[in-house]
């Protein structure tokens, strides 16, 4: 077997890439190096013996008795001492023995024509390799790193998982073992043609997908998910069958099922609530673990107001508005989370009065009307240390705040002495 051969049959066997498309690109590379070392007035022919295991080319001119051209003409004399019986007009085939020096330069092109060749036919095997994939975990293992993105080996080929696709809390060193989400496969991408994710929604819904046969049979289904990727994630699930517990299912014996998903996501917390068509029940469900007693729907502009116990409003909202941002992600509707003090306070007439003062929350309102100043003419009253603590600013802040309030009392305390003016009829 040739050099040639030996190195072809190698190529191929190693990147999974066609023979005869490698065959095809050897011999445009060696018919482009010749036109570069002979021009492109001369017709020629390439091919690959494959029984000698090498590249032949042969030079064809046309047999006439007066050559004007000898690219391209040969003089039947001299072509009857290569083919007795050739005749006027008939195209005559030479095999060209110098193929080996074709010169640096054509010898350059014939490598760059094929190295192009090589690199689409193995974009084109990894297309039909993984295009079928998409959409689904692969496990790979960890290449190198390239300025924060991961090099991932998938057996054939190499994909890349971004920083923006990886776990913050997690750091993988080369050789670790690594799953991920198949979340595109490009067809003519110039860098990789894979690219993973490991933060998406999609990761986690296919990671239950793996872990609860209910869902694979189409019993229980996750009707929505949401994450904050390494902290705390929810899934919103329901059930075709009155006997299965969708959120049962999804957790499994003891938290089995819960627990493979959460190690995969390096110990991110995964609420798993119950889907409702109603947007009240959902919410309810979605803002779990807390206590909703309430809930006020606009459809129109497709918000919510959900009331909670006074003691259950931060775990409602949760760390840095965690719990109340994963639901509103969960529902796609905005939601608002109140306390039932703040409810009842909107309700009294002096509380909006408090409202109008430059610098008070509505927490901090909260605060006052608990406290017993409940509204801006009490508010005025109130000492500056009073006002510093409850709205939790500073003694310059209150002291604004304070002069306010005054300028607010003021009109108030005229509107509530204005004597009321009865219709005749009535004050006699």
């Amino acid at each position: 077997m040739s050099e040639l051969k030996r190195i072809l049959d190698q190529i191929c066997r190693d990147k999974g890439i066609d023979r005869a498309l490698m065959i095809e690109a050897i011999e445009e590379a060696v018919r482009s190096a010749v036109r570069k070392k002979y021009g492109g007035k001369r017709d020629v022919e390439v091919q690959f013996n494959d029984e000698k295991g090498e590249i032949e080319v042969f030079r064809y001119r046309t047999v006439v008795d007066d050559v004007w051209d000898e690219e391209s003409e040969i003089h039947i004399d001299e072509a009857r001492k290569l083919a007795p019986d050739i005749e006027l007009e008939e195209d005559l085939g030479e095999k060209l023995d110098n193929v080996a020096e074709l010169g640096r330069i054509a010898a350059q092109s014939a490598k760059q024509v094929i190295i192009h060749r090589m690199r689409d036919a193995e974009r084109e095997v990894v297309f039909d390799m993984f295009r079928d994939r998409e959409g689904s975990i692969v496990d790979g293992i960890v290449q190198r790193f390239e300025r924060g993105k991961m090099i991932v080996n998938l057996g054939r080929t190499d994909a890349v998982l971004p920083r923006e696709g990886q776990i913050p809390k997690r750091a993988y060193k080369q050789g670790d073992r690594i799953r991920a989400y198949l979340q595109e496969v490009r067809h003519d991408a110039r860098d990789s043609q894979l690219l993973l994710s490991r933060t998406c929604n999609e990761f986690l819904i296919k990671l239950f997908e793996l872990e609860v046969p209910e869902i694979a049979e189409g019993i229980v289904k996750i009707m929505a998910a949401s994450r904050e990727p390494g902290f705390r994630a929810k899934i919103a699930v329901t059930s075709s069958e009155s006997d299965v517990d969708p959120v049962g299912a999804c957790v499994g014996v003891k938290g089995a099922r819960v627990q493979n998903v959460v190690q995969e996501l390096q110990g991110e917390r995964i609420d798993i609530v119950p889907w409702s068509p109603d947007p009240a029940r959902y919410v309810a469900n979605a803002l779990a673990p807390a206590e909703v007693t309430r809930v006020f729907v606009d459809e129109e502009e497709h918000t919510l107001l959900a009331v909670v116990p006074d003691d259950q409003l931060s775990l409602a909202i949760g760390r840095q508005g965690q719990n109340v941002r994963l639901a509103a992600r969960l529902l796609n509707w905005r939601i608002d989370v109140k306390s039932e003090a703040h409810v009842e306070n909107m309700t009294k007439p002096g509380y909006q009065s408090l409202l109008d003062v430059d610098g008070i929350s509505e927490e901090a309102a909260d605060r006052l009307s608990e406290a017993g100043v409940d509204s801006a003419v009490k508010l005025a009253e109130a000492s500056l240390t009073d006002i510093s603590r409850l709205a939790r600013v500073d003694e310059d802040q209150a002291a604004l705040i304070k002069i306010q309030a005054a300028a607010l009392a003021g009109p108030l305390r005229e509107a509530e002495t204005q004597p009321v003016n009865l219709p005749q009829d009535m004050a006699d």
